[in-house]
């Protein structure tokens, strides 16, 4: 409490000019340090969960300094198509990602995605998996992870999550992605882009997330 500061004593009585100096520079190091390390850790939420995105940020960029992108099967001659928004949902700054899905010229999604660096891959291998803050019209949709090893588009590590109509956390743990059309395991030291896909079947697609990250385990 405030009412106690009185009684802390950094300097010894009587020591004054360069000798007093010497004693609190220590501790304003010290304060220093752990203004740094707080600092540091707002991208970091829960347990030592690591916060990719809330959403917050006035220029668009996620935690991690990277930004969204939306991208549909029109890029291979696919008809499907989306928008992509920030807006506020039941009081919640969210990522939101509308529109429809079709099969038609062997086309098929629609999503929303973020390099998980700047330049190069991201290590989680410390992590669990990975949570998200999320709601939806009642559909299924994936999560994409692609490493060093996903050099092909349609290359992914893949999982799915259901999003009703409420503000759900979903958590995916690595273990349940499935490679998509490549052998190699997942390697979590290397990752490289993170997306949130509706795909595989005609479908509305109308899904916001509020908060995604990683999650350490319990």
């Amino acid at each position: 409490m405030l009412r106690h500061a009185p009684e802390m004593q950094f300097v010894r009585p009587g020591v004054t000019g360069v000798n007093a100096f010497r004693q609190i520079a220590p501790i304003s190091l010290l304060l220093t340090g752990l203004m740094t390390l707080m600092t540091l850790n707002l991208a970091h939420s829960g347990r030592g969960d690591r916060l990719i995105d809330d959403f917050s940020s006035a220029d668009g960029r996620s935690r991690l300094g990277t930004s969204w992108r939306l991208v549909t099967d029109r890029v291979m001659g696919g008809v499907s198509n989306a928008a992509m928004s920030f807006r506020e949902v039941d009081g919640r700054r969210a990522l939101c990602m509308q529109g429809d899905v079709s099969l038609a010229n062997n086309g098929g999604f629609v999503q929303i995605n973020i390099d998980l660096s700047p330049d190069g891959y991201l290590d989680a291998s410390e992590y669990q998996g990975v949570r998200l803050l999320v709601r939806g019209n009642g559909e299924t949709y994936n999560l994409h992870l692609k490493t060093a090893a996903t050099s092909m588009p349609w290359q992914s590590y893949r999982a799915d999550f259901l999003a009703d109509g409420q503000w759900r956390e979903v958590r995916l743990p690595f273990a349940d992605f499935e490679p998509h059309r490549l052998v190699p395991r997942l390697d979590l030291t290397r990752l490289s882009r993170l997306g949130v896909v509706a795909i595989g079947r005609p479908m509305r697609a109308d899904l916001c997330v509020a908060e995604i990250g990683f999650y350490r385990p319990a």
